[in-house]
């Protein structure tokens, strides 16, 4: 019944940020919000939601090895197994000023963390905790990101001209209730993957942290990778990179410093190696972005591969 309840959770929480996204993207464009915001903000909020849900449940639930390794597994599949998938489909070019500053962003988003979680390595201390200060440090970082999103959009707003032209008349009824029924599903489809999740992992003799960083971690990167490989099918190949560097700084800016200031979370020492993965991965990543401007595919296939050794490495040392 466990694994049934999962997956119902796992449709919930997909669906819930598609309609989330649809919704409040189309209320958006009605308020004339440049569509750069919408995706810098909107989308990738949308895409992370599921995590954001399921982390500030599983604190409050005293799952902390869930709430953590949710964030960081979900953004170690997105950086390595998502682009490289998106990157295998279609390379994905890397022109945009936006994606370039993004990127040392998210990379700067993992050091932070990594700095904020080693409390015993750094400062002594009997164990790593992420405190409701380093909450609202994390959440501060946030701030600085959206002024950041904002300062681009007021430098185009020629877009929204451009656009205003061919904008279809907007069902105000309509946008609001998909985006409130996109909610619903998304915090009823998180409350039953942190319960199901976590009493499958129990049962199979899982810790907290690897049911987060693996079973939620997946189900929660479903709507980036569906988002990405659309993308890059469609050859929006900035759309599909934007996304998942997006998704990377809102889940721990954003989801992490929220979750970290409604309830601190005890930090598993093994989950350290698991950052320094994603510090690592982002590197990569920004490597690959900056010596030919894209990501292509015998990269993608790198970081695809990366991403299965890492997953292997992860079960066998729990």
């Amino acid at each position: 019944m466990a694994y049934i309840l999962l997956i119902v959770g796992f449709v919930l929480l997909i669906k819930g940020a598609d309609l989330f996204v649809d919704g409040s993207s189309n209320i958006a464009r009605a308020l004339r919000i440049s569509p750069l915001v919408i995706g810098l903000t909107i989308v990738s909020l949308g895409t992370s939601s599921p995590e954001a849900t399921i982390s500030i449940i599983a604190a409050l639930e005293e799952n902390t090895g869930v709430a953590l390794g949710n964030v960081v597994g979900s953004n170690i599949l997105n950086t390595s197994l998502v682009v490289g998938i998106a990157a295998f489909i279609y390379p994905l070019k890397v022109q945009s000023e936006t994606i370039k500053k993004e990127i040392p962003f998210a990379l700067l988003a993992t050091i932070v963390l990594l700095i904020l979680v080693s409390d015993v390595p750094l400062q002594g201390a009997t164990e790593n905790l992420l405190t409701r200060g380093d909450g609202f440090i994390i959440l501060l970082f946030f701030a600085i990101f959206l002024y950041y999103v904002f300062e681009v959009a007021r430098n185009n707003r020629e877009s929204i001209k451009e656009e205003e032209a061919e904008q279809k008349p907007t069902s105000w009824k309509k946008n609001i209730l998909l985006t409130l029924a996109g909610l619903f599903g998304i915090i009823l489809g998180g409350e039953l993957v942190v319960k199901n999740a976590t009493a499958i992992a129990l049962s199979l003799g899982m810790s907290q942290t690897l049911a987060g960083l693996t079973i939620v971690a997946i189900g929660t990167s479903l709507p980036e990778l569906i988002t990405s490989a659309t993308a890059a099918l469609k050859k929006e190949t900035e759309i599909a990179l934007g996304n998942i560097v997006g998704s990377n700084i809102f889940n721990i800016f954003f989801v992490l410093g929220t979750t970290a200031s409604i309830h601190p979370l005890v930090v598993n020492s093994e989950i350290i190696f698991d950052i320094i993965v994603m510090v690592l991965l982002t590197i990569t990543l920004l490597i690959f972005s900056r010596t030919s401007f894209e990501v292509g595919k015998l990269e993608g296939v790198f970081l695809v591969i990366s991403y299965l050794f890492y997953l292997t490495f992860i079960i066998f040392r729990n």
